[in-house]
């Protein structure tokens, strides 16, 4: 790949009279999914935009194919292996931005994301800006699936604690409510970040969960565009850390919730932030048994706390009907026992 043809065809979509937004990209072994991921944001409409990718410690060949993209424009660094919150921060201190986009590198924006993101925001410092995401596996046109804004959240947004509510509460507490925003949809001004502080550099799975709450309690609200699709892969062998289930996941999982309950606590004063988070420490309970017992009564007994009787147990029919005949416990180790054997 020559270099100085991505160099050139990136400088030539420069407009500095528009604001830079800085991509930011962390990459461990991603090298079925880089060069593409690495494409679509340089194919971003917006014309003063930034890449920087931070390599993890890559064990494959992602590093070599992502530093054929070097250029003026785009950084490609390498960090010890940290985790992808120390890469964002690695890369948030690299960001000459006045707007953030993270982008994960097994995923992909639509051409218009960001710049949609950027015209409803309309020179916003103090609001994030949101957008659509379609989930596809890997493998699938993902150009087929039907865009819909037919979501909550498809909408702006001037009370980011109401916001927030809605978003963890799920159908038991609020109906119709309850999503997760993939971090690419956000698009973020950097003032905002510098406000709500840093990622919190555990590897844990709700990682951006926990940071996107303290970035919207931080800002006015959100701004929602229905031009731009974030593009969400998924993976059926779920290697990411999204998909683990070791100790060190569920404490950190663990240690999110019980963070984002005390952010929306000191904002709000209402019995109904118990319930919705009742739900989040029975799940990691029930989730963490019967591998991590201590772990889960810890979970369950926060649960409990908050009022939660885990009646709502579902799964499969089968094993449905055991956690109703016979408790949830022992559904949970027959299921834990068949899936290790």
């Amino acid at each position: 790949m020559d270099n100085d043809f991505l160099g050139k065809g990136l400088m030539d979509q420069v407009d500095n009279s528009k604001p830079l937004v800085s991509i930011i990209i962390p990459l461990y072994n991603a090298e079925a999914y880089i060069a593409d991921t690495i494409q679509s944001a340089l194919d971003q409409s917006w014309p003063n935009k930034e890449l920087i990718i931070i390599n993890d410690s890559s064990t494959d060949n992602s590093l070599a194919i992502a530093a054929q993209y070097n250029a003026a424009n785009v950084k490609v660094l390498t960090q010890e292996n940290k985790g992808a919150s120390a890469a964002r921060n690695y890369g948030l201190r690299e960001a000459k931005g006045k707007y953030i986009q993270f982008l994960d590198a097994d995923d992909l924006l639509s051409p218009d994301k960001i710049e949609g993101q950027m015209n409803s925001l309309n020179g916003s410092l103090t609001h994030v800006g949101l957008c659509r995401v379609v989930h596809f596996e890997n493998g699938e046109d993902y150009h087929k699936i039907a865009l819909k804004d037919d979501d909550w959240f498809c909408e702006d947004s001037d009370n980011p604690v109401d916001f927030l509510l809605k978003l963890h509460a799920g159908d038991e507490v609020m109906p119709g409510y309850g999503s997760m925003v993939q971090p690419n949809s956000w698009i973020t001004p950097r003032a905002l970040i510098d406000e709500a502080g840093m990622w919190n550099e555990f590897r844990c799975p709700d990682d951006d969960g926990e940071f996107f709450c303290r970035v919207l309690l931080a800002s006015k609200g959100v701004r929602y565009s229905a031009a731009g699709t974030n593009y969400y892969r998924k993976h059926k062998h779920n290697n990411t850390l999204s998909g683990q289930k070791s100790l060190a996941a569920f404490e950190s999982m663990l240690l999110s919730v019980d963070l984002k309950y005390g952010y929306l606590k000191a904002k709000l004063n209402d019995p109904v932030l118990e319930r919705i988070f009742a739900r989040h420490y029975w799940e990691i309970g029930v989730a963490a048994f019967p591998k991590y017992r201590q772990l889960s009564q810890t979970a369950i007994a926060k649960a409990t706390a908050f009022g939660y009787n885990g009646k709502k147990y579902k799964a499969g029919p089968l094993t449905t009907l055991l956690a109703n005949l016979f408790g949830w416990r022992l559904a949970r180790t027959i299921t834990y026992l068949r899936y290790k054997m």
